[in-house]
């Protein structure tokens, strides 16, 4: 079976894979959604935990009711930042998994799909000198928006991004939108 493993060509992308239908099996599980939702009573480590969550697709609507219900307790401020160093190493994992092979493994398949004339459609949309800074911009406005992290990164990762400048922009968007909406509750509370 290791054998099989070690000589399978799409290995990111059976893990990105099992992965997702992981994460759509477990959050059907009621057990498991209570157990996130009682991370709320963990103070700051619950915030780290929903921090990690608040980047993926598939966790962040519960990461964001952990926080909510952590911003009846906890300074917003507090949460901010240990959410959002959570949410540093949520982002990381997904920068490096987007980054890595897992691009290496779609190429084929994408060109296959006629791919190759997309490419060249999107090669000279990207290439104008209008995209080259706005695809930042828009990855960072995700990034710090409640939206899934996902594509945030994607955007960041096209323009070629340092990992240790990613991690710093990372940081500081995760943490101020999380502040910004922790902060929201407090006002909209009846």
């Amino acid at each position: 079976m290791l054998k099989i493993w070690q000589d399978w060509e799409y290995k990111n992308l059976t893990i990105l894979t099992a992965s997702i239908i992981i994460a759509v099996v477990l959050s059907k599980v009621q057990i498991f959604h209570s157990f996130l939702l009682n991370l709320g009573g963990l103070g700051y480590l619950g915030a780290f935990i929903a921090g990690i969550m608040f980047v993926s697709i598939f966790t962040v609507s519960t990461s964001a009711v952990i926080l909510l219900i952590l911003a009846e307790r906890l300074s917003p401020f507090g949460i901010g930042i240990v959410a959002g160093l959570g949410s540093v190493i949520g982002d990381y994992v997904i920068f490096r998994f987007l980054n890595g092979k897992l691009i290496e493994e779609i190429e084929p398949i994408y060109a296959s799909l006629g791919g190759n004339y997309l490419n060249r459609i999107f090669k000279a949309i990207l290439e104008t000198k209008y995209f080259n800074w706005l695809i930042p911009v828009i990855g960072a406005i995700i990034i710090a928006s409640p939206l899934p992290d996902e594509i945030g990164i994607s955007l960041l990762g096209f323009s070629k991004m340092k990992t240790s400048r990613f991690l710093l922009v990372s940081f500081i968007l995760n943490s101020t939108g999380i502040f910004l909406i922790v902060s929201a509750s407090n006002f909209i509370k009846p």
